[in-house]
């Protein structure tokens, strides 16, 4: 076969992109999935935002699949934050739905991206839940803090930013 045509996977791990909403996780998921497109590497993005509408990419696995944030909204008579955080709690109350997913993709790197709400990340062991299963299922992780750039416009919102990160990093731990 040509040099072209060769695809090179990477072995079980994945990147958890996290960070507030609108700061540029799914921009940067698309990319690192072209970036590995590029270099002839196989990467799958997971969509864990029940809310998210449009991508730049197409999610190998949708958490809309299992559980929408819209249908939680209208069936429970939730707000748009407490909607989010039962869609997480139900997946991972069945984490069995996402080994069936990424069984197929045990051999490529795996992007996820995720909600941008910061509770998820800071006091809430969800993403906690999910980063540990991972771990548990062979997967190396790497947490991916993504921040707008208007947080190093002053020195209050850079120390905000960067306590957020602190916090999620530490919550992940």
């Amino acid at each position: 076969s040509s040099p072209n045509s060769i695809s090179i996977t990477m072995g079980k791990h994945c990147q958890i992109v996290m960070g507030p909403a609108g700061s540029g996780k799914s921009t940067y998921c698309e990319t690192i999935q072209r970036h590995c497109e590029t270099m002839k590497r196989t990467a799958h993005v997971l969509n864990l935002d029940p809310a998210a509408d449009n991508f730049n990419y197409h999610p190998s696995i949708d958490i809309r699949d299992l559980i929408s944030l819209q249908d939680v909204m209208e069936e429970l008579d939730y707000g748009p934050n407490g909607g989010l955080v039962y869609c997480m709690e139900y997946l991972t109350q069945n984490l069995d739905w996402l080994a069936e997913q990424i069984d197929d993709y045990s051999d490529d790197y795996l992007i996820i991206d995720c909600p941008g709400q910061i509770e998820l990340y800071t006091h809430l062991p969800y993403m906690k839940t999910i980063a540990q299963q991972l771990q548990q299922w062979g997967y190396q992780v790497c947490g991916v803090w993504c921040l707008d750039s208007m947080f190093i416009t002053d020195a209050s919102r850079f120390i905000s930013g960067s306590l957020m990160c602190l916090s999620a990093m530490i919550q992940l731990e």
